[in-house]
């Protein structure tokens, strides 16, 4: 299964609560911060959420 790195590129402060949580649930804690999650339809839509908080990459 290929795994996504996700890396947090803006700061949550002033987004939506869910958002917040959003990023705290992906193991996201401050710009910069990078994780490694497996591609599952749960995630693609945690990121889809914070789109416009994340970046995120294909690891191979």
């Amino acid at each position: 299964m290929a795994q996504l790195a996700i890396t947090q590129i803006k700061s949550g402060i002033s987004q939506h609560q869910n958002h917040r949580d959003t990023l705290r649930s992906l193991g996201l804690k401050r710009i910069g911060h990078s994780v490694i999650k497996e591609d599952t339809r749960q995630v693609q839509g945690m990121v889809r959420t914070v789109s416009h908080l994340v970046r995120v990459e294909e690891v191979k």
